[in-house]
């Protein structure tokens, strides 16, 4: 299996709109980052996590002209305004596309876009939504899911084991809870949040992330929804080598 990185950045990206580039270096360009997202690809599908505002571009740029599912980790405008854009996707297959997000998830998106879960006025329903419970079959291998503090909700974390390799991804998250523990103990992918350098209310950020890494004993960890203020390079030259940065269109192969 294989997962890219369609997008690694923050709710603002990097830069923000107002051209402000924080500590990251505006030349590099694995500093220009969009909002979270990641594709993930086996033989026989492939798995969108994620549809923010970015999303058009994401999925021009990874070449995707179908998807068999995609999945909402909470209806924060980073994680789910890019909706409208698979649009395109479903018209092409003729077929509604499998959404899979928490009940409560599914209840906000519906409400907020009422008109692609029920049609409107000549226009067909987009999506076949699906309640996530605690673990799913998809494509030879099997998800499981845990809930995360992410500030004053929670968003959703997964875990995907197939033919003896592991990845996991969690995101928008501020603390490790026991369950998320055992999910992602011993994985070998890791793509965790990891905001920034100092403590935040509602996200990760660098040295508690590394230390979970070391608890967990994951193979490889690659920090994603970075801020402003984590410049590739810098982050690259100091995390050890089972550790890294990651950038708009990395692809991770199991």
């Amino acid at each position: 299996m294989k997962v890219r990185i369609l997008g690694c950045g923050t709710s603002g990206g990097v830069p923000h709109v107002d051209g402000n580039w924080g500590a990251c270096d505006p030349d590099n360009v694995k500093n220009r980052r969009r909002r979270s997202s990641i594709l993930l690809e086996t033989g026989e599908g492939r798995l969108l996590v994620d549809c923010g505002p970015d999303c058009r571009e994401q999925l021009l740029d990874a070449q995707v002209t179908s998807l068999d599912a995609c999945v909402v980790t909470h209806d924060h405008a980073d994680h789910c305004h890019g909706i409208d854009d698979l649009r395109g996707l479903v018209r092409r297959t003729g077929k509604r596309l499998p959404l899979w997000a928490r009940e409560e998830t599914l209840d906000q998106l519906e409400r907020r876009f009422a008109y692609a879960f029920a049609g409107y006025r000549g226009y067909p329903a987009l999506f076949e939504p699906e309640a996530l419970g605690s673990s799913r079959d998809w494509r030879g291998g099997r998800f499981r899911f845990v809930d995360q503090p992410h500030g004053g909700i929670t968003s959703l974390g997964m875990r995907f084991d197939r033919h003896g390799k592991s990845l996991a991804y969690a995101i928008d998250f501020h603390d490790l809870t026991d369950e998320m523990a055992a999910l992602y103990e011993g994985v070998d992918v890791w793509i965790c949040d990891c905001l920034g350098v100092k403590p935040h209310p509602t996200h990760a950020h660098l040295d508690a992330v590394m230390g979970w890494a070391r608890e967990l004993g994951v193979g490889q960890l690659w920090l994603t929804h970075l801020d402003i203020v984590m410049d590739h390079a810098q982050l690259s030259q100091m995390l050890p080598d089972w550790a890294a940065p990651c950038h708009d269109g990395l692809e991770v192969k199991l």
